[in-house]
């Protein structure tokens, strides 16, 4: 099988993916009366509130982390969680530095390529 027709498989299996979680709810639909159905959809409701508010203190705690640590310039450690400082990292405007490249042969010595990396998108 070749790259094409592994992408249009893994496609495939993605689509089958959220085909069975449609089936699964259309049978959970079937499976339950309609009163018990009400019932999950309420208790559903009633956590996704609950669990809406801790993701909101979760973003603004680590936002918060995150600001005293980059103000400290030091990665602070707790009971279980670590918050790791990192410098900054250096970057070059490379299409400059191509055009520099020619102009002066030497510098290229001091290039390097990192290795390529394959991320599959929708």
């Amino acid at each position: 099988m070749n790259t094409i027709e592994k992408l249009d498989q893994l496609d495939e299996f993605r689509s089958q993916r959220d085909l069975i979680a449609l089936q699964k709810d259309e049978a959970m639909k079937v499976a339950f009366p309609e009163e018990l159905r009400k019932i999950l959809d309420d208790i559903e409701v009633e956590f996704a509130g609950k669990v809406e508010i801790v993701n909101l203190k979760i973003t603004e705690l680590e936002k918060e982390i995150k600001d005293e640590v980059l103000e400290n310039g030091t990665s602070i450690k707790g009971t279980r969680l670590h918050a790791v400082w990192n410098k900054g990292r250096v970057s070059w405007d490379t299409s400059s530095l191509d055009g520099y490249v020619v102009a002066h042969p030497e510098v290229a010595q001091f290039r390097k390529v990192g290795k390529p990396s394959v991320s599959i998108r929708g």
